[in-house]
């Protein structure tokens, strides 16, 4: 089931679109989005909280704390509820379009009346929006690639870091239940796909029965799809779809490589099986002939057996890895355990949630040899930056250096991309951090080329190390920016800039294909988690999936490195 603490961070944004819908005061909009990441990344349960407990959360004062407890008590929050009858449901609706805002939603209610997607989409369609001041055919391109990615989110795909959560949470369930051998996911969830469809679990036992009413119990379950023998599906109270198969142990290797997939990858294992006079399926590899079992217990030795490498999950697409395996060219994908530090992180001083020491004290549990905290720069005016709050800062992260477990500190920024490409300070300011990272933040719909200059001149910045989430989008939210993307992995390749792999769930930007694209003009890249709290350091695994599925090794990312190696990049330094 969903934690209180997201339904109520749904809610307070919610109300925060809704005062901006009215026309509100942009700041008290802000302090509502501050105060739903607020409780999103708090890491206890705010429905156990009372008033002065929730008062201990960045952000949240006692008015704040009072309608979080009239909704832990009633399911309702009354200031939201009158907010949604002041504004039509068609444009609480429209809203949910990626990339149009709350404003236009209402301009486009009230010059033409427009109240669904259907509506809007009609209006696109016979140029109606063009009369309307502020709109034009742009607007029109990003309002239906907006409309796009609206209706992929709707067809029940689920973020990668919340499938995975809730896999995780049946997993645990079901490896309880007595008689379970082995439990594990499988599907597009293990491929570590960006967005996930449905949720396959797999069980090793000898009876069925138990695991398929144990899943059904499950508190979470709020449909029964389809019960059996060999396969139980359910529906969850988020909406999700979730397999389960319970196997024989000795088949297990032999499903799991079935129902992980892909699809495509899988035609290509059978093809080779039939070549060998084999026939593959979930229960086996087996004579074709005859029909004895030739592999089944591990996947090692049903990739043995068809002549290949055991190959990782997230190389599983169908991109070339059959043919790089059969000719020993699989790459040493880097793992969770390769990553020695995180480059782009936040602390209170600007939008993050948590003190400079806590964030240090959970990357130092973490078993980090270094770590990066870098606080936006003051061009993004909202988070109040000042030369005076960096420098200070500077010196709380020397004096926090090795106190963790040993772990180095290292003091640097996050400065945003200009419209022409400057950067908020001065070089002679920049130097004296240890790394910046620099991202575009805002004025994301400007030319090609345009979008393109600015790229490259931060990327030709002596300062600069990293360019940070390099496309800007938001699943299921926001696109990516259109540049030339070809051009800024050459730059990046050229001066020694590093691309970032941002790890949030609702980023993984740098996407996969586009690592893979990067890779072949030698760029190097940096897997960050962009905490804002410590609860998001964790986040670290969903960027290394990533990175697996654009067939990373260790060296070809710059936090895997030793420090010395690390800092001789960050001066620009040929390694």
């Amino acid at each position: 089931m969903p934690r209180a603490n997201d339904e109520v961070e749904a809610l307070l944004q919610e109300y925060a679109d809704l005062i901006a819908i009215r026309g509100g005061d942009a700041f008290k909009v802000r302090a509502y989005e501050k105060a739903a990441r607020a409780v999103g990344g708090h890491p206890g349960d705010v429905s156990t909280l009372d008033a002065k407990g929730l008062r201990e959360i960045p952000n949240i004062g006692a008015s704040l704390a009072g309608k979080i407890v009239e909704y832990v008590r009633t399911g309702h929050m009354s200031v939201v509820d009158e907010a949604r009858a002041s504004v039509p449901a068609g444009v609480r609706e429209l809203i949910a379009i990626p990339g149009l805002g709350p404003r236009k939603a209402m301009v486009l209610y009230q010059e033409l009346g427009i109240t669904s997607v259907d509506q809007l989409l009609d209006a696109v369609h016979q140029e109606r929006l063009r009369d309307l001041k502020g709109f034009g055919e742009r607007t029109e391109e990003n309002i239906l690639h907006g409309i796009a990615l609206l209706q992929q989110a709707g067809e029940g795909r689920m973020l990668l870091g919340a499938a995975m959560d809730l896999a995780e949470q049946i997993v645990a369930e079901l490896a309880a239940v007595p008689g379970c051998v082995r439990c594990a996911h499988a599907g597009s969830l293990r491929r570590m796909r960006e967005t996930i469809g449905d949720l396959d679990i797999l069980v090793a036992a000898d009876r069925p029965e138990p695991f398929m009413q144990a899943l059904t119990d499950l508190p979470l379950t709020s449909e029964v799809i389809v019960g059996g023998r060999k396969k139980t599906s359910i529906r969850t109270t988020t909406g999700l779809q979730v397999d389960l198969r319970v196997l024989p142990a000795a088949s297990w290797g032999a499903g799991q490589q079935y129902f992980t997939g892909s699809k495509a990858h899988n035609i290509r294992t059978r093809e080779l099986a039939v070549r060998h006079g084999l026939k593959l399926s979930e229960y086996g590899l087996f004579d074709a002939e005859t029909g004895e079992v030739i592999a089944s217990e591990t996947e090692e030795a049903v990739y043995e057996r068809l002549g290949l490498p055991w190959i990782p999950p997230p190389l599983r697409e169908d991109r070339g890895e059959i043919a790089a395996a059969l000719r020993g060219e699989l790459p040493d994908l880097l793992t969770d355990q390769d990553i020695r530090g995180d480059l782009h992180t936040h602390t209170d001083l600007t939008d993050g949630l948590a003190s400079l020491e806590d964030m240090v004290a959970a990357a130092a549990a973490r078993g980090y040899a270094y770590y990066a905290v870098t606080d936006h720069a003051p061009n993004l005016f909202m988070q109040r930056m000042t030369d005076e709050k960096a420098l200070a800062q500077r010196e709380r992260v020397r004096a926090l250096d090795r106190t963790h477990r040993r772990m180095r500190l290292l003091h640097g920024t996050e400065l945003n991309i200009g419209p022409e490409g400057d950067l908020d300070w001065p070089d002679d300011f920049l130097a004296g951090f240890d790394l910046c990272v620099a991202s575009v933040h805002s004025q994301f719909d400007q030319s090609r080329p345009a979008l393109t200059r600015r790229l490259l001149r931060a990327c030709e910045n002596p300062h600069v190390n990293i360019i940070g989430h390099p496309t800007t989008r938001r699943i299921g939210k926001r696109p990516g920016i259109d540049a030339d993307f070809d051009a800024v992995f050459e730059a990046c390749a050229r001066t020694g800039t590093a691309l970032e792999i941002n790890a949030h769930p609702e980023r993984l930007d740098l996407r996969d294909e586009d690592i893979l694209r990067a890779k072949r003009y030698g760029v190097k890249f940096a897997i960050d988690s962009d905490a804002h709290s410590t609860t998001h350091l964790p986040y670290m695994r969903y960027g290394v999936g990533t990175a697996q599925r654009g067939w990373l090794t260790a060296d070809d990312v710059i936090n895997t490195w030793p420090l010395a190696r690390l800092r001789r990049f960050l001066r620009k330094t040929p390694t």
